[in-house]
């Protein structure tokens, strides 16, 4: 599933944009925004799922969506960004200020073709997209397999926690069970945890510890697992 960031104060424009969406497919989540508001920040700093932000560049209460832009740009190099506007001037100072957007579009100018055009192009693109999906309990959960960094067991809840740079989720699976709906990236390090090789810097098994990429050093990792950690 594709999550779609729709930001424009006109409700109207929303609802046109969301319903052009699901006209390209039907495997999309559709988040609505009329303005800044924390959800919206939460939104942008949860860098687990890549999204495609949709921003009207003219935002009411002086707030412009090459500000949400650079917002997004602080935190998330990945996710695209599709300006729309209706005014063509406004392309040069968003050029300048934001980083990687993938096209801008004008509301007044075969908006209807372009836009599908390139969110077609997006699509289609072929990121590292796979993902750890689950679903019980009334617990959905989605989270890309590059987000990972490792998992483990919380044994007072009988749980396992999925920890990513800016998360903790927590599933009722077993190390076996959660085993067979990973890829070759991910070693059971230890009988309470699973690593994501490619966030390891550091393999210390003598002190029985791994340091990653975003300097966390967890002391979850066990000599009977090394042929696993250095050759796989």
């Amino acid at each position: 599933m594709v999550k779609f960031v729709v930001v424009d104060d006109d409700t109207k424009e929303i609802e046109y944009v969301s319903s052009l969406i699901h006209e390209i497919t039907d495997n999309a989540k559709i988040l609505k925004f009329s303005k800044i508001t924390q959800e919206l920040k939460n939104e942008i700093n949860n860098v687990d799922e890549h999204k495609v932000y949709i921003l009207d560049i003219e935002l009411a209460n002086k707030v412009s969506g090459i500000t949400i832009a650079k917002m997004i740009r602080e935190v998330d190099w990945v996710s695209e960004i599709i300006f729309i506007t209706n005014h063509d001037k406004m392309f040069e100072s968003a050029y300048r200020n934001v980083y990687g957007v993938f096209s801008f579009l004008e509301k007044f100018h075969e908006f209807d073709k372009r836009f599908k055009r390139d969110v077609k192009a997006i699509l289609k693109r072929n990121f590292d997209n796979q993902m750890f999906k689950y679903n019980a309990n009334n617990v959905e959960l989605n989270v890309f397999y590059r987000a990972i960094l490792y998992i483990t067991r919380d044994t007072e809840e009988r749980k396992l926690v999925i920890v990513t740079p800016t998360n903790k989720y927590k599933v009722s699976m077993t190390i076996k069970e959660i085993m067979e709906h990973l890829d070759k990236r991910f070693v059971q390090c230890h009988r309470s945890c699973i690593v994501n090789k490619d966030h390891v810097e550091v393999k210390n098994y003598k002190e029985g510890y791994f340091i990653l990429d975003n300097g966390e050093k967890v002391y979850l990792l066990s000599k009977m697992n090394k042929k696993l950690m250095e050759n796989e």
